[in-house]
């Protein structure tokens, strides 16, 4: 069941995450349910079900059949054809002119951006350029309130 539930979520191009808030349940409890930790209870078929309408509940319980009613591939999907004289489905934009750039841009606050990101990447660099460690010494504490030093040969 957890493939089939796997199979559902590809299929609404969803990653674990947000198929798991797009049914209602937290990603660690479908994360759990992909891993085997956990089976699939009730409550996530009906959660599957309420959000998906177009599901065939027998498919995911117990995967006879097709993934969806009548052969249906998505309860979302979109119209096969469009018909170009229907206005009912044209978006309709109020203005086809750009939109003006505001005269008061501040183009220092932009470079202000781009070195602010070049000085955290120099920082990163000298990290990364920083001389290894080495152990100069170890010290071990004894219950007797005694300790010993070792120190590495060189």
């Amino acid at each position: 069941m957890k493939d089939r539930i796997r199979q559902i979520m590809e299929s609404q191009h969803m990653t674990q995450q947000t198929f798991a808030q797009f049914i209602g349940m937290s990603p660690a409890s479908l994360s759990s349910i992909f891993n085997g930790r956990t089976r699939p209870t009730i409550n996530i078929v009906e959660a599957i079900k309420n959000k998906i309408p177009g599901i065939s509940t027998d498919w995911l319980l117990f995967g006879t059949g097709t993934m969806y009613k009548n052969s249906q591939r998505d309860s979302t999907q979109l119209p096969t054809s469009i018909d170009p004289t229907d206005s009912s489905q044209m978006l309709i934009f109020e203005d086809d002119s750009p939109t003006p750039l505001p005269s008061n841009l501040d183009t220092n606050k932009a470079q202000e951006g781009a070195h602010s990101i070049l000085d955290r990447s120099r920082i990163n660099m000298k990290y990364i350029d920083k001389q290894q460690r080495k152990i100069t010494e170890i010290r071990v504490f004894y219950d007797d309130q005694t300790w010993e030093t070792f120190s590495p040969d060189k």
